[in-house]
């Protein structure tokens, strides 16, 4: 499967509207359940608020990453955040974000992340939404959500009021993301992401063999590298255990609507980020925004 770049001309920022306003008035009302199955191309809420579910055409693309912890999705979607020129929303980032703000969430997010436990559908949309709004307000139009959505119920929630083009599910063995997850790494200054394994999995059983080079900071992050809190190897077994059982009605969801791209992660990103480049046929569009550079 392949995506187009159709609507890559100037953005709208009328479905990120509709989709903040839609997130915030869910995230209070008691309309939508975890037993939704589907929803319909309006709603009210409250007796107050109607939203109608919009498909603009002029705007920018509206994608999805899903993907284990660690696997790579914010890499990735960053890339492509920069190459389309569309906001990478990262719902870790907010979770984490939120943790070092002290803010009236921070305590509890604290504790369900040290347990290596999911966020909650509420603090999540709760999240999101000060984020699309604080987008919004600066001009944002499509997305490339990374982290979200995790459960079905938030996955109905996009589908009441957008039409998400593309959901990227990457995947990797589950051996090298526990090492990928036990060498990341962060700088206490700059917040960048870094990661110091260096993996060399020989191929047996059938299994190819993989490599991936360490990515390491600059020489002046290097002393400031910090371990996030969650990142033993008791927490991140835990955490892709519970996203494996939970993942697998959300990828479904979207495989039965035929909007999902299974993408095997082949090695590191100068192996991996050409030939995703290639399955989302955009490796023309890089050259293209190369040359025009």
């Amino acid at each position: 499967m392949a995506a187009t770049l159709t609507r890559l001309s100037k953005p709208t920022s009328s479905s990120l509207s509709h989709l903040r306003r839609f997130i915030s008035s869910s995230s209070s009302s008691a309309a939508i359940s975890s037993e939704t199955t589907s929803l319909p191309s309006s709603f009210t809420f409250n007796n107050t608020t109607t939203l109608s579910r919009k498909d603009p055409k002029d705007r920018n693309v509206q994608w999805i990453f899903l993907g284990c912890p660690g696997v790579g999705k914010g890499t990735y979607a960053s890339r492509l955040s920069s190459l389309l020129g569309v906001p990478h929303i990262a719902t870790g980032d907010l979770v984490r974000e939120e943790l070092a703000s002290s803010g009236p969430l921070s305590h509890q997010l604290t504790e369900i992340v040290n347990q290596g436990k999911l966020v909650s559908d509420e603090i999540i949309i709760s999240l999101l939404s000060k984020r699309l709004e604080a987008g919004e307000a600066k001009g944002e139009s499509g997305f490339i959500l990374d982290g979200f959505p995790r459960t079905i119920r938030q996955a109905e929630i996009l589908e009441g009021v957008t039409d998400i083009d593309l959901v990227v599910n990457l995947k990797l063995r589950e051996d090298v993301l526990l090492e990928k997850c036990l060498g990341r790494r962060i700088c206490s200054e700059c917040g960048k992401n870094f990661n110091v394994a260096s993996i060399n999995v020989k191929g047996e059983n059938g299994n190819p063999g993989m490599s991936m080079a360490p990515l390491l900071p600059p020489s002046h992050c290097m002393s400031k590298l910090v371990t996030r809190s969650d990142d033993t190897e008791t927490v991140v077994t835990e955490r892709l255990r519970i996203y494996n059982e939970k993942s697998q009605p959300v990828e479904e969801f979207y495989r039965s609507r035929g909007k999902i791209l299974e993408f095997d992660l082949p090695g590191g990103i100068p192996a991996s980020w050409p030939k995703l480049l290639e399955a989302l046929n955009l490796d023309d569009y890089e050259e293209k925004q190369s040359a025009a550079a």
